[in-house]
């Protein structure tokens, strides 16, 4: 379930790495100083992990997310691989002045930037991170105490929503609790319909073996991917509330108000909810609207 303890504020960590900038001109070299400064005692030469970072027009955005990373408690041996999806702003110059490895996808879409992201990898496991997003410091860890488990060839994590005027905390911890029963049925037969790349990680085998759609498409990437390698293995959830990602409301905002984003979301669950019941059965995922 949703942390209660975050039911009325946000957690303070956030304050931390949510920088008040608009634009890169805005941001200075100390900034990208203590984040490199980090980031050098951390990655390493020979990692197990590789975290992907995608991102399209994310100038900003990009800079907090890897300064969260950068802050990542663990023993683990960990890189940061981030993919520009053909950003027009100065997502690139963002990366650039990071000490992580980047590169640039001209293929439009999440699924060709994540396809690049994973075969440039270095690690055994990946974990993919959102551009737009906040990552605890015990979220590697935990998400790898699940994925190393025997017979787990995926796992996916819970996010939690940043609150602003708009949408308080108290709201959104109420519909986070809706979305986290609603993942718990799903999963039972159709896990893959909780796979989303804002917390999600796999064994990088199975993944090149699965491969990612090559094309265009608003969603779906993720859970597709998860679907095509649940024949090699068990997809299991990291329920760990302290290790929930953090994201932004632009999303909900897109319905208007938090009523007509919870309403528009419990139409569309209750409408397939005697889906969930079965498993799909297998299909070519690349081409269908499924």
């Amino acid at each position: 379930m949703a942390p209660l303890k975050h039911f009325l504020s946000n957690p303070a960590w956030l304050q931390q790495h949510e920088f008040p900038f608009t634009s890169l001109d805005e941001v200075p070299q100390s900034v990208f100083d203590d984040i490199n400064a980090r980031l050098d005692q951390k990655i390493s030469a020979e990692p197990l992990v590789s975290v992907m970072v995608i991102a399209y027009n994310e100038e900003i955005n990009v800079l907090r997310c890897v300064s969260t990373l950068s802050k990542l408690k663990t023993t683990i041996p960990f890189e940061i691989v981030a993919v520009n999806n053909q950003s027009t702003d100065r997502t690139q110059e963002t990366m650039d002045r990071l000490h992580i490895r980047n590169f640039f996808q001209p293929i439009q879409g999440c699924g060709p930037a994540r396809q690049m992201g994973q075969e440039m990898a270095a690690g055994k496991y990946m974990l993919l991170a959102d551009a737009d997003c906040f990552y605890p410091t015990n979220w590697l860890d935990e998400m790898m105490k699940v994925l190393q488990r025997t017979g787990v060839v995926c796992v996916y994590g819970r996010y939690s929503f940043i609150a602003n005027s708009q949408m308080p905390r108290w709201q959104l911890t109420l519909h986070e609790t809706m979305k986290d029963v609603i993942a718990e049925f799903r999963h039972y037969k159709r896990p893959y319909l909780n796979a989303y790349g804002i917390s999600m990680g796999y064994v990088r085998e199975a993944g090149l073996k699965a491969g990612y759609m090559m094309h265009n498409r608003t969603w779906g990437e993720d859970g597709r991917l998860c679907f095509d390698m649940m024949p090699y293995g068990q997809v299991r959830q990291m329920k760990v509330s302290s290790a929930r990602v953090w994201t932004g409301t632009r999303t909900l905002a897109k319905d208007g108000t938090l009523w007509q984003a919870f309403r528009n979301r419990a139409r569309k669950e209750f409408n397939r909810a005697f889906s969930y019941l079965t498993p799909l059965a297998p299909h070519d995922t690349k081409t269908s609207a499924d």
